[in-house]
């Protein structure tokens, strides 16, 4: 699968033949795992999946940015920004493809 972006379809076809569960069940486990990082995140709290990272929601006050294109400055409206940090096991995964 690399070089490519994941998909739901490509999780839930991975389920099937790793796991061996039914197309329609492996569907639904990607679909309710997936439903269930997103409520916890938008409720506020943080996700830890061990040996691979951590989201993170976390609010940014109202800051003053910069149009780039005329120089004039505007406001930038608080928000909250999702923030996923690798655990050091996936950094070190990711690290060794470079050798």
């Amino acid at each position: 699968m690399a070089g490519k972006t994941i998909t739901r379809a490509d999780l839930s076809e991975s389920v099937y033949r790793k796991v061996g569960l039914s197309r329609n069940e492996s569907a639904e486990l990607v679909e309710s795992l997936l439903d269930e990082i997103s409520t916890c995140l938008v409720e506020g709290d943080s996700v830890k999946l061990s040996s691979f990272g951590t989201f993170v929601v976390r609010s940014k006050n109202e800051r003053i940015g910069r149009n780039p294109k005329t120089g004039e400055e505007v406001p930038i409206l608080p928000r909250r920004v999702l923030v996923f940090k690798p655990s050091n096991v996936m950094k070190e995964k990711v690290n060794k493809r470079l050798d």
